[in-house]
C-alpha cells in the first residue's frame, strides 16, 4: 500500500494488515480539506463506499434525521427531485441507503459492478456536499414536517415523512424505554436527545435551523470516508481529490461529543407508554436498570460485555434472567450491552412486571450480581459465550448485507471518537486475552467495577397508560385548532395555497433532461446468466440428502427437516411453539443451561424454525417443515447431528414451571416481533384469507399463532398436563426416521463426513407410523382491522392471480420496482406522508401491496385501487425501461453468503424451481418493454379483485374507517 505515499494530496496516517478479515487497512488524511479516509483493500468484489459525518444533535427536533432524508432529494450535479429513488430503480447496487444514529449520519453504497459503483459514489458525494435544500424549501416540508390545510375550512394537521416515521417509532414500549434510558443516563450530551426526532418537538424545527445544521456539519473537515473491496484505491483517491475534496479548505468544526459526567448517585424515573382500552394494565410494566460501561474505545470491554450479555441474560438459564423469572418478576427478561456510542451501557429489563415489584427487582439484580462476583460465574457458560462470539466474528455472515458495509459501520465505533478505525476489526488479540484471563476473575471484576460499584446508573419504570395515544392526538388537535384560530383569513388562504403548491411540486416529475443527468448502465452491462441454483439429491442410510456444494471456509450449514403433514392441522400451532421450546428445557443428559453451553462450545449455534414452500406444479398445494439447523466446522458435524438428536428425542417436557416460563417469554417475544413488523404481519394475515400456504404460516408464526400463544399463556395454569401431553404427542408424530429430509451446505470434503455423522441422529429417531394429515382451511375474506396503541397504520391489500388465466412472468419483478419506487412511492410516501410502501408478486400467484408507518387507511386503499388505471396508461421511454430493468436485476443478483445460497437452493428444490425457469424469468426481465408492463394490468386487477384487506394500526383511525372491515378488534390483549 506504499503507493499512497506518492499521492501528494494525502497524508498516510497508518497502514497495516488486518489478518482477521484478510485485508490491508490504510488510514489517510486529505491535506487540503482535512477529510479522514479509511481504505480496506481485499479481494471482495462487493465494493463499499461510505461517507459519514459526526452530527451530535442539541435538541430532539430530528434535524439530523430530516437532513439525512433531504440531502438525497437532488444536488448541483444531479438536480432531479429524488436521485435516491432513481438509483434504486436504475443501478446494480447491492446496498443503497442512509442512516441516522445518535451521534453520526452515514451514507453507504455498495455494488459489484465497477462502473455502477463509481456512479453511486458520485451521486452520493454530490448529494451530501451540494444538496438542493438551499434552493427548495419544499424538500424540508416534504421530508421533515409541514402544516397541511386542504382549504381554509379544513382541519389543520401536521404531515411529513420523518414526522410520521417517528410517530411509528414512538409507538413501541421498548422504544419508549430505550429513549427514556438515554435521556436519563445522558442529560448533558447528545445522547440525551432524540436524533431521529420526537414527534412532539419535530414541528419546532425551522427551515433556517435545518440549513444551519448542514452548513455546520456537512463539510469534508468533519467527514469519515470509507472504501472497501477489490478496486484501484489510488484511482479512487485521485478522483475524490479532483472532483470534491480539493474544492474545500480545512476548517475548525466542533462536533466533539463531550462525555457525560458520571453520576454520584443513581437516578430514578418513570414514564408511560400507551395501551388500548381493551388491554390490561396488570403485568404490563417495564422495570429496568442501566449502567454506563466505560467507552467504545476499550476493545476488551467492547467484546467482554457482549460475552457478559450472553452469560448473564441471553443464554437459557442465564443466572440474572433465571433469578428474576424464579422470583416472578416479569414474564420476559431483556436487555444487554448497548454500544455504538461513545459511552455504552448495560441494561437489565423485566418486561410484563408490576410497578410494586421495583424494590424486589433491584434487590434480586444486585444480589445476583454480587453472588456471581463473589462466588464466580459458570466457566463453561463464559467460554461458550466467547466461542459463540468468536465464531460469529470469523464467519462474518450478515445475510444479504455486504460484509464490507458491516465492517464500515463497526469501524465507526472507534473512528468517530478519534480512535483507530481498525481497533474493533482486529479482534483476535482481544479474544486471546479474554481466554487467558477467564479463569483469573476478570469477568467477575467487570461485574464489580461496572455493574455493582458504579453509581452511573438509571433505575427506570415504564408503565402502561390506557388511551395515551388518543390523549396525545387530542392534545395535538387542540394545539393545531388553536393555532388555526389565531390566523387571519389571509394567513389561512396562504397556508392552503402552500399546501396546494407542495402537492403540485410533489406531483410534477423532474424534466427528462434532469433525469438523464443521473449516470446509468446499459442493458449490455448486465450479465445474461441467471443465478445458479445449487443442489444435488443424494442419499445416506436411506435418508434423502440435498447437498449444496460450494466453498464455505470449512463451515457446514446443516438443516434437518421434518414434514409437518405428520401432524393434524389443529396441532400445527403446537409445532410452531416447539421451535421456541426445544433447546430451552432440560434433556436427559443436560440441563438447559448446560445444553446451550455445550452447543456454543462446539458450534456456531443451533436453531429451530417452521417454513413452508409452495408447490409450483400443483396450484394451491405446499410443503410445510419443522427445521432443526446447526452451523458447525466440518470436523464437528457429528456433534451437530448428535446434539440435534439429544434435543429432538431426549427433551424433558415434564417441568411444568419451565414450560410455563417459556410460554410467557415466547408470547412476549412474539408480540415484540409483531410490533416491529406490522406491515409484514398485515400482508401475511390478508394472504391467509385465500392461500393455504399463508394460512399454514399464520397458524405457525403469524397473527393466528400469536392469538394461540395468548390463549396458551392464559389457559396454561389450569391445563398444564393436557398441554404438555399434547406437545409430547406432536413430537412423537413429527420426529421420526420416516419423516426426515436433510439439507447440507458444504464443499465435497465437508460432505464426505456426513453419511457417518448422520447416524448420530437417525439411530435415535423412532420409525414412526407414517400417517399423513392433509392441510385444510376455510378460505374467505375476513378483512380485519387490528387496533393497537400505535400512532400510525400498516395497510395491506392482497390477492391472487392463480386461476385467472394469467401466468407468472419476469415482468412482475420489474412491476415491483415500478410500483414501489414510482406510483406507490409518489402517492403514499411523497404525497401521503407514509414512511414506506412495498409491493410484490410471486410464482405461486400471490400479490400484495402494503404501507409502513402510514398516517392514512382509506386513502391508502384507494391508491391501491388506482394501480390498474396507472398500468393501463403506463408509458416509459427506452431509457426509463432500461433503468427499471437494471434496478430489477440489482434485486436478483445479490451476492449472498454460503448459508443463504444453500437456503435458496433448498427452496428451489422443494418448490420445483429449476434452471430453465430462472433463465426464462431473467430473459423476460432483460427484454421487457413498456407494453409488457401495460399487459400486467389484468393480472393486477385479479389480485385487487380478490379483495383481501388487513390493517394494523391506530385505534381511532380504524374505528373511523370501520366500514372497510368485516371485523375490527384489538391485536393485543395482554
Amino acid at each position: 500500500m506504499n503507493q499512497f505515499k506518492n499521492l501528494a494530496a494525502y497524508e498516510v496516517v497508518e497502514e497495516k494488515e488486518i489478518k482477521e478479515i484478510n485485508a490491508s487497512g490504510c488510514v489517510l488524511r486529505h491535506k487540503k480539506s482535512g477529510a479522514r479516509l479509511f481504505l480496506v483493500s481485499c479481494d471482495d468484489e462487493n465494493k463499499v463506499f461510505s461517507i459519514g459525518f459526526r452530527t451530535p444533535p442539541s435538541d430532539s427536533t430530528g434535524v439530523a434525521h430530516i437532513l439525512e432524508h433531504s440531502v438525497l432529494c437532488g444536488s448541483d450535479k444531479f438536480p432531479v427531485k429524488d436521485p435516491f429513488v432513481e438509483l434504486v430503480k436504475g443501478s446494480l447496487n447491492t446496498f443503497l441507503n442512509a442512516m441516522t444514529y445518535p451521534d453520526k449520519t452515514v451514507y453507504p453504497v455498495a455494488s459489484c459492478n465497477e462502473k455502477d459503483f463509481q456512479n453511486l459514489m458520485n451521486v452520493y458525494l454530490d448529494a451530501v456536499l451540494h444538496p438542493n435544500i438551499y434552493r427548495e424549501p419544499k424538500i424540508f416540508m416534504q421530508e421533515g414536517w409541514h402544516y397541511e390545510l386542504e382549504s381554509p375550512e379544513s382541519a389543520l394537521i401536521y404531515n411529513g415523512v420523518v414526522y410520521n416515521e417517528m410517530k411509528g417509532a414512538f409507538s413501541s414500549p421498548e422504544e419508549v424505554l430505550d429513549r427514556y434510558t438515554r435521556k436519563t443516563l445522558f442529560p448533558d450530551n447528545c445522547y440525551g436527545q432524540e436524533s431521529g426526532g420526537d414527534p412532539a418537538f419535530i414541528p419546532d424545527l425551522t427551515y433556517e435551523d435545518f440549513l444551519a445544521f448542514h452548513k455546520r456539519y456537512y463539510h469534508p473537515s468533519n467527514s469519515y470516508i470509507y472504501l472497501y473491496g477489490d478496486m484501484n484505491m489510488e484511482e479512487k483517491l485521485v478522483w475524490l481529490d479532483k472532483e470534491y475534496l480539493s474544492q474545500y479548505d480545512e476548517i475548525s468544526i466542533d462536533s466533539s461529543i463531550p462525555r457525560q459526567k458520571p453520576f454520584l448517585n443513581p437516578v430514578e424515573g418513570e414514564t408511560f407508554y400507551s395501551i388500548t382500552e381493551g388491554e390490561s394494565e396488570e403485568n404490563a410494566t417495564y422495570l429496568s436498570i442501566s449502567t454506563a460501561v466505560g467507552t467504545d474505545l476499550d476493545p476488551r470491554l467492547y467484546i467482554a460485555f457482549q460475552i457478559l450479555e450472553y452469560t448473564l441474560l441471553d443464554a437459557p438459564g442465564a443466572p440474572l434472567k433465571q433469578a428474576l423469572i424464579d422470583a416472578g418478576i416479569g414474564q420476559d427478561i431483556l436487555g444487554g450491552y448497548d454500544s455504538g456510542i461513545l459511552q455504552p451501557y448495560f441494561t437489565i429489563i423485566a418486561k410484563n412486571a408490576n410497578k410494586e415489584q421495583r424494590g424486589e427487582f433491584l434487590a434480586i439484580v444486585k444480589g445476583t450480581l454480587r453472588k456471581l462476583a463473589d462466588e464466580g460465574i459458570n466457566r463453561k457458560s463464559l467460554k461458550a459465550g466467547m466461542n459463540y462470539y468468536e465464531f460469529r466474528y470469523r464467519e462474518a455472515d450478515y445475510g444479504s448485507a455486504p460484509k464490507g458495509l458491516m465492517y464500515g459501520l463497526q469501524c465507526m465505533d472507534s473512528w468517530l471518537y478519534d480512535g483507530d478505525p481498525m481497533m474493533h476489526l482486529e479482534y483476535q488479540d482481544t479474544f486471546d486475552y479474554l481466554k487467558k484471563v477467564v479463569d483469573d476473575g476478570y469477568f467477575e471484576q467487570l461485574i464489580r467495577e461496572y455493574l455493582l460499584d458504579n453509581p452511573f446508573e438509571a433505575i427506570l419504570t415504564v408503565s402502561p397508560k390506557k388511551n395515551l395515544t388518543a390523549m396525545e392526538d387530542e392534545k395535538e388537535a387542540k394545539k393545531l385548532a388553536a393555532y388555526k384560530a389565531s390566523l387571519s383569513e389571509e394567513e389561512l388562504r396562504e397556508l392552503a395555497e402552500q399546501t396546494r403548491a407542495l402537492k403540485e411540486y410533489q406531483e410534477t416529475p423532474s424534466p427528462q433532461e434532469m433525469l438523464e443527468m443521473i449516470p446509468m448502465l446499459t442493458r449490455e452491462d448486465i450479465s445474461k446468466e441467471a443465478e445458479e441454483i445449487i443442489w444435488e439429491e443424494k442419499s445416506a442410510h436411506g435418508v434423502k440428502v440435498i447437498h449444496h456444494e460450494m466453498l464455505t471456509s470449512g463451515i457446514g450449514y446443516l438443516k434437518v427437516l421434518f414434514d409437518t403433514s405428520a401432524v393434524p392441522v389443529e396441532d400445527l400451532p403446537y409445532v410452531g411453539f416447539l421451535k421456541s421450546l426445544l433447546g430451552y428445557v432440560n434433556t436427559e443428559n443436560f440441563t438447559y443451561g448446560d445444553l446451550t453451553s455445550e452447543i456454543h462450545l462446539n458450534s456456531g449455534g443451533v436453531s429451530f424454525s417452521v417454513s413452508s414452500y409452495p408447490d409450483l406444479k400443483n396450484n394451491g398445494e405446499f410443503k410445510g417443515f419443522f427445521m432443526a439447523s446447526a452451523r458447525v466446522l466440518y470436523e464437528k458435524l457429528d456433534f451437530g447431528f448428535s446434539i440435534l438428536g439429544e434435543i429432538l428425542t431426549r427433551s424433558i417436557l415434564d417441568d411444568e414451571k419451565r414450560v410455563g416460563e417459556v410460554i410467557s417469554e415466547t408470547r412476549s417475544r412474539a408480540r415484540m416481533k409483531l410490533e416491529g413488523s406490522c406491515h409484514s404481519a398485515a400482508v401475511a394475515r390478508a394472504t391467509s384469507y385465500y392461500s393455504a400456504t399463508s394460512s399454514f404460516n399464520d397458524l405457525t408464526g403469524g397473527i393466528g399463532y400469536y392469538e394461540f400463544l395468548e390463549n396458551l399463556e392464559k389457559e396454561y395454569p389450569t391445563r398444564k398436563k393436557e398441554i404438555i401431553a399434547r406437545l409430547k404427542a406432536v413430537m412423537e408424530k413429527l420426529f421420526t426416521s420416516k419423516n426426515i429430509l436433510v439439507s447440507y451446505t458444504a464443499d465435497e470434503e465437508g460432505y464426505k463426513l456426513l453419511p457417518e455423522a448422520l447416524k448420530k441422529l437417525t439411530d435415535l429417531l423412532p420409525e414412526g407410523e407414517g400417517t399423513r394429515y392433509p392441510f385444510t382451511f376455510s378460505p374467505g375474506n375476513r378483512n380485519e382491522g387490528f387496533s393497537t396503541a400505535s400512532q400510525v397504520n400498516y395497510v395491506a391489500r392482497c390477492g391472487t392471480f392463480a386461476g385467472s388465466g394469467q401466468e407468472y412472468t419476469g415482468a412482475l419483478k420489474i412491476l415491483k420496482v415500478i410500483l414501489s419506487y414510482d406510483y406507490l412511492w409518489i402517492n403514499l410516501r411523497v404525497k401521503g406522508g407514509a414512511y414506506g410502501c412495498m409491493s410484490g408478486f410471486g410464482r405461486s400467484g400471490e400479490g400484495y401491496f402494503t404501507s409502513y408507518r402510514d398516517p392514512n387507511v382509506r386513502e391508502t386503499n384507494q391508491i391501491y385501487d388506482g394501480v390498474v388505471d396507472y398500468l393501463e396508461s403506463f408509458q416509459a421511454t427506452d431509457r426509463d425501461m432500461t433503468k427499471y430493468v437494471i434496478g430489477t436485476i440489482s434485486d436478483m443478483d445479490v451476492p449472498y453468503p454460503p448459508s443463504t445460497r444453500g437456503n435458496r437452493g433448498l427452496s428451489a428444490y422443494l418448490s420445483g424451481v429449476n434452471r430453465e425457469m430462472m433463465e426464462k424469468e431473467r430473459e423476460e426481465v432483460l427484454n421487457a418493454t413498456q407494453e409488457d408492463i401495460r399487459n400486467l394490468a389484468s393480472l393486477v386487477n385479479a389480485v385487487l379483485n380478490t379483495g383481501s384487506l388487513c390493517v394494523i394500526g391506530n385505534e381511532e383511525k380504524i374505528e373511523a374507517d370501520k366500514d372497510l372491515f368485516g371485523e375490527t378488534k384489538n391485536l393485543f390483549h395482554s
